[in-house]
């Protein structure tokens, strides 16, 4: 009950704010491209600040950086554009189809600042981290294909609305794992679940595609899919279940990234 409270008070608040940027004349496609600025900003900022320790304070010393509040700062304001864009549209009634193309594609925008920025803190280390570097080529890579992957099989089978690691997941995740002073859990989370969204979405165009049953609503679906807490939808316990696991790793995965590729190249340059 007190979600419902939550989600209906966040809404209320979206639509009123939504209505006062309508009276300012200010438009749908306009807070989105604003929205993908800001995030450029964020990228810079942990550019600047990234890390590869855990801390909670902001005293002076190795481990803590302002520039990632700064970040967080950033990307909750571009999360706010990302909600109000849609919000905007529909109120005033201006929703199109290029609208929702161009906040599709800058989307891949965003998600290329965050990984860049973080890319750049490593490389900008001495000695720079390449297998940091990777792991964010990796991770942007995944981003870009849980996208794309949808988009040709929405292209094919009309819906493909399978999948844990979408937008706001994504988002999430760098916001907590930034607040939390822990972008190394967030890397290595991003350069290998989001792929398993990427290969469920195959499959589930494959099975679609080729005229095999499928299970859109787990609750329909035999007690060895139902099991799969992750194949839940937003708002079912069992997707509390998988989002607080993830929320805990990326608090509580204390660990340094080493840089075992370059250790591996050099061992071979001996």
């Amino acid at each position: 009950m007190a979600t419902l409270w939550i989600g209906s008070g966040f809404a209320k608040a979206r639509d009123v704010l939504a209505a006062v940027l309508i009276r300012l004349g200010v438009s749908p496609s306009a807070v989105t491209v604003a929205g993908v600025f800001i995030t450029g900003l964020a990228g810079v900022a942990l550019a600047l600040g990234a890390g590869d320790t855990f801390a909670w304070s902001l005293a002076a010393g190795e481990g803590a950086s302002l520039w990632l509040l700064v970040a967080v700062a950033l990307m909750v304001m571009a999360a706010a554009c990302d909600i109000l864009d849609g919000a905007i549209a529909r109120q005033a009634n201006r929703i199109s189809t290029f609208g929702a193309f161009l906040d599709s594609t800058l989307d891949r925008f965003s998600d290329f600042a965050i990984f860049v920025g973080i890319a750049l803190y490593y490389v900008w280390s001495s000695p720079a981290n390449i297998t940091v570097l990777l792991m964010c080529v990796v991770g942007f890579f995944n981003a870009f294909m849980i996208s794309y992957t949808r988009a040709r099989a929405e292209a094919i089978i009309g819906s493909c609305p399978v999948g844990y690691w979408q937008r706001g997941e994504r988002l999430a995740a760098i916001l907590i794992a930034a607040a939390a002073h822990n972008v190394p859990a967030f890397i290595t989370q991003q350069a290998i679940l989001p792929a398993f969204t990427v290969l469920r979405r195959m499959r589930y165009t494959y099975r679609v595609a080729t005229g095999r049953k499928v299970f859109v609503d787990v609750r329909a679906a035999p007690w060895w899919i139902k099991i799969r807490l992750w194949r839940w939808p937003r708002g079912t316990t069992a997707y509390t279940i998988v989002t607080s696991i993830n929320i805990l790793w990326l608090i509580f995965a204390r660990f340094q990234l080493g840089d075992p590729i370059r250790d591996f190249v050099e061992s071979l340059a001996k």
